[in-house]
């Protein structure tokens, strides 16, 4: 390392508490702060930390130019960047760390303060914040007095301070997000870090320009567009108009002529009424004349009816005198065919009684044949021997039968509830055997997601678990059980994932076998263990944990978890889960009495992880925590040996139900049989029955046909008497018949005489009736006449009547039509206008009826559509008047923003351009090539502008555009640095802060950018620097101006006050020498 600066710079530190760690900032180089000019406004003079992350207490003075401070991780480098960030009102979120301010505080304090001094002209500014943990709140002091946090942003953003900009403040979590930036986010930080402070002004208000003029555009845009279309629209919109114009000459001319119709009607009516008056008077005439040439013939017809009335009442009397006689013979008549039917039903009875007597002696006969044939059966069946002992038998046969059926239906019962109940059991059995494997294939799943080829080799340990001898076990996730589910998280975090997913060996030839089959053969990534070979699942904890129950334990990890003895053991001797206890809150709560128990190394409160370490030369305990993470594998529980009892027991089941089918075979085979032999003996029953049962039915048989024989023969009927009884009938019979014709006789004998008398009255009659005839015909004439002159004289007063009110309504409709008065005549307008018009009904109609369909071709026309149109053309003025404005108006705001955009182009390409120079440079002296410049897809476009840094570490390549992706970690570091570097010398920032950006770079490049980081940042009209660092290369070329801060932290530093930087300068000298 190159030999310190000869200035010396002492940092001023408060002494720590005696239960945390001491921490040092000690400054080598560099003037003493004195005020001079050296420092830029806003540049930090002076950083004060109390509990404050690793700090007890703190004070830092920096230089400046370059600041450099080094320390080993975790001594607190990153936290001087926390306390300059939140100090000058920062937010968490630019740290990266915590979102909180209250988790900045030093743990186990409940506030702390950041202190931070500025330069500036006429009076340095002070900054102090306060930071509460309970509430986690601030409270701000600005030189001493206290203020809101928005005056502290407003004094900072005066002095130029930007912790938000990436180019000015890059913390060590946020130096991979520069590469990240889009090219418009880093010309808007390079704006606001070495632009002039008008330069992004600019930029948001040519961004704001163009927003609107693309707003004026789009209205410009669409009222051209609308202009346009509503043109379109009132020249599509004229041809209607003048379509309306034209269907209204035709309406006019329409309207004319309904006014004249009606007076064309009225003329026509009044002149057929003078017609029909005269007619009329003509008629009337006519009718007198006929009327008395007629009335000597209708007197002699007169006379003739006069005659024929008393005649044809005569004639009248006489048909109804014939009616009645015809009717009474027609009675007579009845009476006789009801006798003679009388007589064939009596005749009808005699051959009914004559069959009957036939038909029962066939009976008779038939009977004594069936009685005799009856007799001779039962003389054959009395030989047969008695059947009634056989019949006893089969009846004690058929009972034994019975019973032992009803003993196989018994047994049958009873093994159908059995399978019953043993089917129940074994589907309860697998409900349950099928939420276990549902669980062990989600632990499978979540095996298979996180890691393929331990899967893989469980499903081939599966098929192949017979080549092994001794036992092996799936990995440990799928085997341990968690007996309470809140616990998984202890066991979980206990247990490293690489042991989870171990397979687990009782044997080591077994591993050896295992591991040659999947790790060599198939190249599968696994992990496999060898149980111990003495079982450690057994072993006793170092204390019991009823002694360790005063601080809130209440188990070890063994005890929350069950596994096969082979895993437990490893466990045991490997995690030694035997002896880890787990506490509760009140463990927390007494955690610094817990740590000083012995032989606890390992133990869990409710939600962290302690580990307690003890110095071998010190004997001073250490402790390191951690958070408790929530278990990912082990939530869910499978127990594998209720597992294994659950398949026993379904096997049993299984083994059972076979048994009780095979036995239930066997009884079904003895009740087939059993059947056979019951019907049987019933057939054989059956047939015995019948043929003891035929004897005594062939005697009642023969009982029975004898009664029937007897009752049969005392009732034969005498045909003899039937006879005598018939023809006496008969004779009455016919005696009634005589009277009947006799009466008959008369009446034909009546009718003959009265016929004969209406004969010669109705020859009487013809005589008057030929003489009427005969005048009726010579007057019928001129009846016909004078009927048809009285009927046309009859309409002609009507018509006269009809015409006379037709004419004065239509008068009146006429008048009505033309608005005129009922005493106004005709206006001379109206003349005029009616004198051009057709005078005949006919023309005026034909005339009307051919306006109207001319009007009717022009349809969907309305009064609107003139409307509308003239509306528009009204429109389209005020539009074409406002496009000419709002036209002007764009081109004067174009105008405008060309004169904006040289205002802030032009200096910008400038700025672009001296940045490219330094850029270019930088990369020139790395031997690689670097390139910065301004772009633009579209120049308008001012939201699209950005800086594009392009780089090339490698000669056969061409420029890359710098991206997360296309370089590697270090070239981005390298990258980012350098053009940081480049923006050094054009900074108008008072200071910038880079956290660890040399970590990922290689020591060639490391040592490039580190000399142009000193070259560069030392020069006298730079600003301030930050450069954190936890490593150094050696034999680095150092710069007068930059100024190291070597931070120190651990529990036996001396405190600052005691610490003699000249001596340790002396040592490391001497030291060096003797190398």
């Amino acid at each position: 390392m190159a030999e310190p600066s000869k200035k010396l710079r002492f940092s001023k530190i408060g002494s720590s508490s005696k239960d945390s760690s001491t921490n040092t900032t000690n400054a080598f180089g560099g003037n003493e702060l004195d005020g001079d000019g050296r420092f830029v406004e806003g540049s930090i003079l002076r950083i004060t930390m109390k509990n404050f992350l690793t700090y007890d207490y703190s004070e830092v003075y920096p230089g400046p130019h370059l600041n450099m401070i080094v320390g080993a991780n975790g001594t607190g480098k990153s936290s001087i960047v926390c306390a300059i960030c939140l100090g000058l009102a920062g937010k968490t979120a630019i740290l990266g760390r915590g979102d909180k301010v209250g988790l900045y505080v030093k743990r186990g304090c409940q506030k702390g303060f950041i202190e931070i001094e500025l330069n500036k002209r006429g009076g340095n500014i002070v900054i102090h914040r306060e930071i509460h943990v309970e509430n986690n709140q601030s409270i701000w002091m600005l030189n001493g007095k206290f203020c809101s946090q928005k005056i502290v942003e407003e004094q900072v953003k005066a002095l130029c301070i930007q912790v938000s900009n990436l180019c000015q403040f890059l913390p060590q979590e946020k130096v991979g997000e520069f590469a990240k930036m889009s090219n418009m986010e880093i010309l808007e930080a390079t704006e606001k870090s070495v632009g002039p402070p008008e330069m992004y002004e600019y930029h948001c208000e040519l961004k704001n320009f163009r927003s609107k003029e693309r707003e004026l555009e789009n209205v410009v845009k669409e009222k051209a567009s609308f202009l346009e279309k509503t043109k379109q629209r009132n020249e599509r919109n004229k041809h209607d108009v003048n379509r309306y114009y034209e269907k209204k000459r035709h309406l006019d001319v329409i309207e004319l002529l309904e006014k004249k119709k009606p007076w064309v009607e009225y003329e026509t009516t009044r002149k057929e009424l003078e017609g029909v008056k005269k007619e009329r008077d003509e008629a009337k005439r006519q009718f007198s004349a006929l009327k008395h040439s007629q009335a000597p013939m209708l007197r002699k017809i007169q006379q003739i009816e006069d005659q024929l009335k008393p005649t044809e009442a005569k004639m009248k009397a006489k048909t109804n005198a014939i009616k009645d006689a015809s009717l009474k013979c027609k009675q007579k008549q009845d009476q006789l065919d009801r006798k003679q039917k009388e007589i064939d039903d009596i005749k009808q009875m005699l051959r009914l009684k004559q069959n009957e007597e036939e038909d029962h002696q066939k009976r008779i006969s038939n009977t004594k044949r069936t009685i005799e044939d009856l007799k001779a059966e039962l003389a054959k069946v009395s030989d047969q021997p008695d059947v009634t002992p056989r019949i006893n038998a089969v009846n004690v046969e058929l009972r034994r039968i019975q019973v032992e059926k009803a003993k196989i239906e018994g047994e049958k019962a009873d093994l159908r509830r059995e399978r019953d109940g043993t089917i129940a059991e074994s589907r309860m059995l697998e409900r349950k055997l099928n939420d276990m494997n549902n669980m062990m294939n989600a632990k499978e799943d979540k095996l298979r997601g996180c890691h393929r080829d331990t899967y893989a080799a469980l499903m081939w340990l599966r098929h192949n678990r017979q080549l092994f001898e001794g036992n092996v076990h799936e990995p440990m996730m799928l085997v341990i059980n968690i007996r309470d589910n809140r616990f998984a998280k202890y066991v979980e975090n206990h247990i490293p994932f690489h042991d989870l997913r171990a397979f687990v060996f009782q044997r080591k030839d077994d591993m050896e076998k295992f591991m040659i089959e999947v790790r060599d053969k198939q190249n599968l990534k696994v992990n496999s263990i060898s149980a111990p070979e003495e079982s450690c699942s057994k072993k006793e904890p170092s204390r019991n944990i009823e002694s360790l129950s005063r601080f809130g334990f209440f188990s070890y990890l063994r005890e929350m978890f069950d596994a096969p003895d082979e895993v437990m053991s490893y466990l045991c001797q490997q995690y030694r889960v035997h002896d880890v206890p787990v506490g509760t809150d009140k463990t927390k709560a007494m955690i610094k009495t817990v740590i000083e128990e012995p032989y606890l190394k390992v133990l869990y409160t409710t939600q962290e992880r302690y580990t307690v370490k003890r110095s071998f030369y010190s004997n001073k305990i250490s402790t390191s925590n951690s958070a408790v993470h929530t278990s990912q594998f082990l939530t869910i529980t499978v127990d594998a040996e209720e597992k294994r009892q659950l398949e026993q027991q379904i096997k049993a089941c299984e083994s059972k139900l076979k048994d009780i089918s095979e036995r239930m075979k066997a009884l079904q085979k003895d009740g087939a049989s059993l059947d056979r032999s019951e019907n049987e003996l019933l057939a054989e029953k059956k047939k015995l029955s019948e043929l003891k049962g035929k004897k005594r039915q062939l005697e009642q048989k023969i009982s029975t046909k004898q009664d029937s024989l007897r009752q049969m023969e005392q009732n034969v009927i005498d045909l003899k008497k039937v006879e005598e009884e018939t023809k006496e009938k008969v004779a009455a019979v016919n005696s009634q018949k005589v009277t009947i014709v006799a009466a008959f006789m008369a009446q034909m004998k009546l009718r003959a005489t009265l016929t004969m008398e209406k004969v010669h009255l109705a020859l009487e009659t013809v005589g008057l009736t030929v003489e009427k005839t005969k005048l009726e015909n010579d007057c019928r004439e001129s009846t016909s006449e004078l009927k048809t002159m009285e009927q046309r004289c009859s309409h002609l007063d009507k018509r006269k009547i009809e015409l006379t009110e037709q004419c004065k309504a239509m008068l009146k409709r006429a008048k009505s039509t033309c608005r005129m008065q009922l005493d106004e005549t005709l206006p001379e307008d109206l003349r005029n206008a009616f004198s051009k018009l057709p005078d005949s009904l006919e023309e005026v109609d034909a005339m009307l009826n051919e306006e109207r369909s001319r009007a009717e071709c022009f349809t969907g026309l309305s009064e609107n559509v003139v409307e509308e149109y003239n509306r528009r053309e009204q429109e389209i003025k005020h539009l074409e008047k406002d496009l000419q404005e709002k036209t002007a108006a764009l081109n004067v705001y174009r105008q405008n923003m060309s004169e904006a955009k040289q205002r802030w182009l032009n200096p910008l390409k400038q700025l672009v351009e001296q940045i490219n120079d330094k850029f270019s440079e930088f990369f020139r002296s790395m031997q690689c090539a670097g390139e910065v410049d301004l772009y633009s897809e579209n120049e308008e476009e001012y939201d699209k502008y950005g800086i594009r840094i392009r780089v090339k570490f490698h000669s056969n390549t061409q420029l890359h555009e710098l991206t997360p992706h296309h370089q590697s970690g270090g070239e981005r570091s390298v990258s980012t640095m350098l053009y940081l570097m480049a923006l050094q010398e054009l900074n108008r920032c008072p200071f910038r802060v880079v956290d660890e950006i040399n970590q990922g770079m290689d020591p060639i490049n490391e040592r490039r950018v580190f000399d142009i980081v000193v070259s560069t940042a030392c020069k006298e009209t730079t600003s301030q620097y930050f450069f954190i660092t936890p490593k150094l290369l050696q034999n680095l070329q150092y710069g007068e101006e930059m100024t190291v801060l070597c931070v120190h932290n651990g529990p036996y530093m001396l405190p600052p006050n005691s610490w003699n930087t000249q001596a340790f300068i002396k040592q490391c000298l001497q030291r060096k020498a003797r190398k």
